[in-house]
């Protein structure tokens, strides 16, 4: 039997658009937290080419 987590918050990642779950060390600031991994907020100006959706 493994152990399951409790349900975490989660939010969208304002540069993937995927989800993401709340973790210990965003504890004290996760109203501000936007992005996902840091590569997602280096990467913020940047349009993906792998975005859904795209006619390019």
């Amino acid at each position: 039997m493994t152990h399951r987590k409790p349900h975490l918050p989660e939010k969208i990642c304002v540069a993937c658009q995927r989800p993401f779950v709340w973790r210990k060390k965003w504890a004290r600031d996760w109203e501000a937290v936007r992005y996902c991994s840091d590569r997602c907020r280096a990467g913020r100006g940047k349009t993906t080419s792998n975005a859904v959706g795209s006619t390019g």
